[in-house]
């Protein structure tokens, strides 16, 4: 980026009746969040868009031109600008780390709604159980995705198929009953058991084997590296079996 060149811009972005180019719209934003002056020319229909790419030798919309220098995309722009690109195959703790944080939320505010106050035993019992079934929502959203990345470590899975497809409804029924205080028994059976399993499969595959991979904990196709977040998931499932069992009868 050349500090030296004049803070003025041209946006050339696809405005269609029927489609308003995002990449366009986010170009835009990175004009505006930089401080730059610019004119802004919508193509607004395909003809338009056409002749615009055969002129100027392009294949994509919008294009940036910043003191007469065309920049190019929305991508080119970040890079001139100095900003990171966004990697999709990056490995990532990120839906993990929203899905937790978004459950605990939950669950402290039905603890504070119910109870009148955010910490209680039952916010952390609630806790677990929502988080458990936000991972199996987002593992039965793509079933046929998360049986494939689960059969890359889970040692049950790869013996017999078909529990890659009764995984994910087992931790969502274990989640459910627990957030009902029904059934603990079996809530707290379903738990154990596929938290034993999927952490043994968890240590052989990443501690033993040394193998990197990604977890298919919050569905398939994600860039979730298996390894210690996979594992505490496991374990957490089995100590809340555990006391599940302690607090509400069974043991």
């Amino acid at each position: 980026m050349d500090a030296q060149l004049p803070r003025t811009a041209l946006l050339v972005r696809m405005a269609l009746p029927d489609h308003v180019c995002p990449w366009g719209l986010r170009a835009r934003h990175l004009l505006k969040s930089h401080g730059y002056a610019f004119e802004e020319r919508l193509l607004t229909s395909r003809e338009e868009v056409e002749a615009f790419k055969a002129a100027h030798g392009v294949k994509t919309t919008p294009q940036v031109w910043i003191a007469g220098q065309r920049i190019g995309g929305h991508d080119d722009l970040r890079q001139w600008l100095g900003l990171k690109l966004n990697d999709p195959k990056a490995l990532t703790y990120r839906p993990v780390i929203a899905l937790f944080g978004m459950a605990g939320a939950i669950a402290l505010a039905l603890s504070m709604a119910s109870m009148g106050t955010p910490f209680t035993l039952h916010a952390a019992e609630w806790f677990v159980g929502l988080a458990m079934c936000l991972l199996a929502f987002l593992k039965l959203k793509d079933i046929e995705g998360f049986a494939t990345g689960f059969l890359g470590y889970d040692l049950l899975a790869r013996a017999w198929l078909p529990y890659a497809y009764i995984y994910a409804w087992a931790e969502g029924l274990a989640g459910v009953l627990m957030l009902s205080g029904q059934l603990v028994w079996l809530s707290s059976a379903v738990a154990l058991f596929i938290g034993s399993v999927g952490a043994v499969s968890v240590i052989k595959a990443v501690y033993i084997e040394k193998r990197s991979i990604t977890c298919a904990c919050v569905g398939g196709g994600s860039n979730v590296p298996l390894g210690f977040v996979s594992l505490l998931e496991n374990v957490t499932m089995i100590t809340m079996a555990f006391w599940m069992l302690a607090r509400h009868g069974g043991l």
